[in-house]
């Protein structure tokens, strides 16, 4: 049986994620090398590379890491007891658009899978348990709702949630409060059951 990495190992291995996100959020996926994170992170090659001997696997604890963050969030979304349900969980969604580095984060975690099946791998997995915790919110709050409608709807919302993040964070457009208000129509609608927000 091997030891598992000391409280300090993990320290150290979390502060050369910390500098490579940094630079994928800055700079994008063609700047993450390993000798920029080792730069940022105010240490050699070498040490660097004890903890992750390659660029991949440094790409794939980096993924690790940020999409599991994320879907921890979206699983104590989607199971808060608020009374309006629905709609705290929808805030809670959308006020990850608030912020521009996660936004940014994302917008090159999904260049990254454009062409990398490993990252691509990684990112379907993500967005299968996200709709699966999505999915599993509108059945517990419609018990009636087949596993494929829950499932359908959930895929939907999500889909609809990731573009709106381009757009409300103003990567590819501009927010507004029109845009904003039917959007959240719609989204409202797809999470309790009307579907097209109308």
């Amino acid at each position: 049986m091997t030891a598992g990495p000391t409280p300090k190992g993990r320290q150290r291995r979390t502060a050369l994620l910390d500098a490579a996100e940094r630079i994928l959020t800055s700079s994008g996926g063609s700047e993450l090398t390993l000798r920029a994170v080792a730069d940022a992170a105010g240490v050699r090659l070498g040490h660097l590379q004890y903890y992750f001997p390659s660029r991949s696997a440094l790409l794939a604890a980096l993924l690790d890491r940020v999409l599991t963050s994320s879907l921890d969030r979206v699983a104590r979304l989607t199971g808060r007891p608020d009374g309006d349900s629905a709609g705290a969980l929808l805030d809670g969604v959308l006020s990850d658009h608030d912020d521009p580095d996660l936004v940014r984060l994302f917008t090159e975690v999904w260049a990254m899978a454009a062409h990398d099946p490993e990252a691509a791998a990684a990112v379907r997995a993500f967005y299968d348990r996200y709709a699966a915790h999505v999915a599993g919110f509108l059945r517990g709050h419609e018990p009636g709702t087949s596993a494929a409608a829950a499932r359908q709807r959930a895929e939907v919302f999500v889909m609809l949630m990731e573009g709106a993040a381009l757009f409300r964070s103003g990567v590819a457009g501009r927010r507004s409060a029109e845009t904003d208000a039917h959007l959240r129509r719609v989204l409202l609608g797809l999470l309790e059951g009307g579907g097209d927000g109308d």
